[in-house]
C-alpha cells in the first residue's frame, strides 16, 4: 500500500437535517419500566456512536467494547424489565440500540412502503432529546421496539451512565445527535462480503434459500446507500471490510481484508501506527513467529484522504491460526492505549468465539476498543479538572 486510495469527495446524504418532520408514530408506549444503570456523578456522560447496516458486526463490536471498558454489558436486571428490552446495562456502560426510535411498528412500514432504514420511519426528534438528556445527567424513559413482535412496547427508565453507547442505524444521520458524540465508528462491510456473510448467516442458520438472500439485500440497497452509508464520512474511525487480494478471485468472505481508517486530529484520539509513524509499510510477518495458513498473513500502514478529511490507515489481510502468537503483532504496533504488554492479545484469547477473532475485524475491533478506553478516560479526567478549576474561582 503505496498510499491509502480513499474516498475523495463526500457522500450524498438524505438523512433528515435538524427540524425535519416525521412520520406520526403507529403506537402509545406508557408505564416506563425502570432500567438500572451507573449512574454518572458531577460529570456529563460520554457519549459514543456506532454506526453500521444491520448483519455487519455491531453487536460483536459492543461486546468487545464493554469488555474493555469494565465488566460485561446485560439486559436490564431489578424492578420489573421488559424481557425483550434491547438495553445493555454494564458496571461502567450503558448500550443504547436505535431501533427503539423507530417511530412506525413493523405493519405500519410495511403498510407505508417504507424500511426501518428510512429516516421517515424514525423518531430523530426523540433520539436527539434523549440522548441530549443523558448526556447532561437525566434520566429519560426510552421507548422500546420489540423484535419479536415487530410492535412498539412501553418505554422504560434509563439513568445517565458513566459512558453512553448509542449503536444502530441512524447515530450519525441527523446532525444534532452527531454533535451529541465524542466519539463515532463506522463499521463498513463491502457489498461482497456482506453478501458471503448473509449467506452463510441465512442458509446455515436460517433455512433461507439464495433467492429469498438477493432478493432482501436488494429490497433494501436503495435505502442503506442513501441513509446509512453516506454516515461513514463523519466517523472518527472507520472499520472497513473488504475481499482479499491474496486469493485471486474469492468471494466467500472467509478471508477479509481490514482496514482501519483513522481521521487525523480528533482530539484524545492518536492513530495507531506499524513500525514507523507517517511512513509507508509493507509487512508479511515471520512464519515461525506468527503461524498462518493459506493464503498468509500480510499488513500494511500508510496515509491518505477520506471524504476530505487527512488519515492513517492500518490493514490486514488474512488469518491468524493461532490467537497466542498475536502478541507477535501488536508488539510492532504502537499508540495502541493498552494498559500492559499483551492486552491486545489478551482480550482477542477472552473473545476467540466472537465472529471475527481469527482475522482483522477482531482485531482492530478489540484496538478501537482500547482507544476509546483512553479516550473516555481522558474526556472525563479534563472535565473533572474543569469543574474543580471553576469551583476554585
Amino acid at each position: 500500500m503505496v498510499a491509502f486510495a480513499a474516498h475523495t469527495s463526500a457522500a450524498t446524504s438524505h438523512c433528515s437535517p435538524a427540524g425535519t418532520a416525521i412520520l406520526l408514530r403507529s403506537g402509545r408506549r406508557d408505564f416506563p419500566t425502570r432500567v438500572s444503570c451507573s449512574a454518572a456523578a458531577h460529570n456529563k456522560t460520554v457519549v459514543i456512536g456506532v454506526a453500521a447496516d444491520s448483519g455487519c458486526g455491531k453487536s460483536t463490536f459492543v461486546r468487545r467494547l464493554t469488555s474493555v471498558l469494565g465488566g460485561v454489558a446485560e439486559p436490564p436486571r431489578g424492578g420489573n424489565p421488559n424481557p425483550d428490552s434491547n438495553t445493555l446495562v454494564g458496571d461502567t456502560a450503558t448500550v443504547l440500540c436505535l431501533d427503539d426510535y423507530h417511530s412506525l411498528d413493523r405493519a405500519a412500514r410495511k403498510a407505508r412502503g417504507l424500511t426501518a432504514l428510512d429516516p421517515r420511519a424514525n423518531d430523530f426528534d426523540l433520539m436527539y432529546e434523549q440522548v441530549r438528556a443523558l448526556k447532561d445527567g437525566r434520566a429519560v424513559d426510552k421507548p422500546v421496539y420489540n423484535h419479536v413482535t415487530g410492535l412498539l412496547d412501553p418505554p422504560e427508565r434509563v439513568a445517565p451512565p458513566r459512558i453512553l453507547l448509542i449503536q444502530g442505524l441512524h447515530p450519525m444521520c441527523d446532525e444534532r445527535v452527531r454533535d451529541l458524540l465524542d466519539f463515532s465508528i463506522y463499521l463498513d462491510i463491502s457489498d461482497e462480503v456482506k453478501f458471503a456473510w448473509k449467506i452463510q448467516r441465512d442458509i446455515a442458520e436460517r433455512g433461507h434459500s439464495l433467492e429469498s438472500i438477493k432478493a432482501s439485500i436488494e429490497a433494501r440497497k436503495p435505502d442503506f446507500d442513501a441513509y446509512i452509508d453516506p454516515q461513514k464520512q463523519y466517523a472518527d474511525a472507520v472499520i472497513e471490510v473488504l475481499p482479499t487480494q491474496l486469493i485471486p478471485g474469492d468471494d466467500d468472505g472467509k478471508v477479509p481484508r481490514v482496514r482501519l481508517i483513522m481521521k487525523e486530529g480528533v482530539k484524545h484520539f492518536a492513530p495507531v501506527y506499524l513500525f514507523d509513524e507517517g511512513s509507508t509499510v509493507s509487512w508479511i510477518p515471520c512464519g515461525r513467529k506468527l503461524s498462518c495458513s493459506y493464503p498468509g498473513i500480510k499488513f500494511a500502514y500508510g496515509f491518505g484522504t477520506y471524504f476530505g478529511h487527512e488519515v492513517s490507515v492500518l490493514e490486514m489481510d488474512g488469518r491468524f491460526d493461532k490467537l497466542d502468537e498475536l502478541i507477535y503483532v501488536e508488539s510492532h504496533l504502537s499508540n495502541l492505549s493498552t494498559k500492559y504488554y499483551g492486552e491486545v492479545a489478551q482480550q482477542m484469547l477472552t473473545h476467540a468465539d466472537l465472529p471475527g477473532s481469527n482475522n482483522g475485524t477482531g482485531l482492530f475491533q478489540t484496538i478501537v476498543g482500547l482507544k476509546i478506553r483512553e479516550l473516555c478516560e481522558q474526556i472525563v479526567a479534563e472535565r473533572a479538572a474543569m469543574t474543580a478549576d471553576a469551583v476554585k474561582v
